[in-house]
């Protein structure tokens, strides 16, 4: 049973609207080529965020301050987690 018969156009036109709204996102997937190889932009990311908290991690533990922020098993895994998603948004949003 085809959609225009079925009703008015209008319906057929939102129909193909409401159908042409999760194809609009489809694009390239966000790489970046190093060495002829592309990996995901979020790689990079997690990375960034992983190197970035080592440094922190160092430089509270150089001034002995680190045992004021809590447990570490719930400090450093945010930490990656903020610093990865901030990469993210300033490096990688178009």
């Amino acid at each position: 049973m085809p959609l225009a018969r079925s009703g008015s156009p209008w319906r057929a036109i939102g129909i193909a609207g409401i159908a042409a709204i999760p194809v609009s996102g489809c694009t390239n997937a966000p790489s970046i080529g190093v060495l002829g190889a592309y990996f995901p932009d979020w790689l990079f990311c997690i990375v960034a965020g992983v190197v970035l908290t080592i440094v922190i991690f160092l430089v509270l533990k150089r001034l002995q301050v680190d045992h004021l922020l809590g447990p570490s098993a719930v400090v450093y895994p945010t930490l990656v987690t903020f610093i990865a998603l901030a990469v993210w948004l300033m490096l990688f949003q178009h």
